[in-house]
């Protein structure tokens, strides 16, 4: 079967050729838009399919981005991107995934491929708060948007991690626990930083006569576990805020195993409000961002710096979602 052409898809219309090719290509300007049906509608019953390499040939892009994520396996940033592929394919986007691991010889060899495959534009969910691999990347004229991170003076699409921060520490001091500590992510990421930096300025304001340390740890379950151990064998606190939620889990089965009660004993608040959460034996309290709409606005970030256009950076609203590991939690008397 003969592949069907713009010349047919104009023949059928009664539309010249020359409008056929801009309605196809999404530049409706001064067309009108009973045209602009009446092109799709033909365009649609005789099977046109765009030819994407004659059309990148002649655009010179590709319509493909490529994201950069620490590892696909980690639930929050999958959700994150499930959401903007699906929102790039819907505007006839691809979007191509490396996993980083968070080391920088990957990052760059990644970043290497995507450039040779000539992509559009690049999301990074791995940056670190000094990166100058991802700055290079910038300085070379491919169009760069960071998501969950924040490196320099790039744009971004951030949950408002320091204001979750801050609702967790709010939290702890209203329940009465006035020995904290914030179990912290590695120190190269902003988001380790500013749940912990929100947490402890929020519960300070809050609770003036309390006591709040943060330990670096790492966003896994076995980090968790072993910081929580530490804490156990010291003398443990009567709060406990952790940046991630494998964390948490780690650290309150670490309290289970030395005979402490998660949420009567120690009060337990994590972040990111993963779906295993609420379906522990103590349902975990969890910061919460919209992940999904994460996903859509950094595509449509990226999409307007492919365009060329300015984008303002931007932060998603979290909120806290609050159980029994914190809910049930009964301040210590004292004296």
């Amino acid at each position: 079967m003969a592949r069907v052409t713009l010349r047919d898809v104009a023949a059928a219309s009664g539309v010249h050729l020359s409008t056929v090719s801009r309605v196809i290509r999404g530049d409706t300007t001064r067309i009108r838009p009973e045209t602009v049906a009446r092109v799709w509608k033909h365009a649609g019953s005789l099977g046109y399919r765009t030819d994407l390499w004659a059309a990148s040939l002649r655009s010179g892009r590709t319509n493909i981005i490529g994201m950069l994520v620490p590892r696909i396996t980690d639930v929050v940033l999958a959700t994150v991107f499930e959401s903007l592929e699906e929102e790039a394919a819907r505007n006839d986007y691809l979007v191509l995934v490396a996993s980083t691991w968070d080391a920088s010889d990957k990052r760059r060899a990644a970043l290497e491929r995507f450039v040779a495959r000539r992509v559009d534009g690049v999301v990074i969910a791995d940056a670190q708060v000094s990166d100058s691999d991802v700055q290079e990347i910038a300085d070379r004229g491919l169009p760069v948007l960071l998501v969950s991170r924040r490196t320099g003076e790039l744009p971004f699409v951030n949950g408002d991690d320091r204001g979750g921060g801050a609702q967790a520490g709010e939290h702890l001091a209203q329940l009465g626990a006035r020995d904290v500590v914030v179990i912290g992510g590695p120190d190269y990421a902003s988001t380790s930083r500013d749940r912990a930096g929100g947490f402890v300025d929020a519960f300070r304001r809050a609770a003036p006569d309390g006591e709040v340390r943060v330990i670096p740890a790492g966003f896994d379950v076995e980090s968790g576990s072993r910081v929580m151990q530490g804490l156990v064998e010291d003398g443990r606190p009567d709060g406990v805020f952790v940046v991630n939620d494998f964390a948490a889990i780690g650290a309150m089965s670490t309290m289970v195993n030395a005979g402490i009660r998660p949420g009567r004993d120690i009060a337990v608040v994590g972040y990111n409000d993963i779906p295993i959460s609420s379906r522990l034996a103590t349902p975990l309290s969890s910061v919460r961002a919209d992940l999904p709409a994460m996903g859509r606005a950094a595509f449509h970030a990226i999409r307007q710096l492919i365009d060329g256009q300015a984008v303002e950076s931007t932060f998603v609203a979290t909120e806290l979602v609050v159980r029994e590991s914190s809910a049930a939690f009964v301040a210590p008397v004292a004296g």
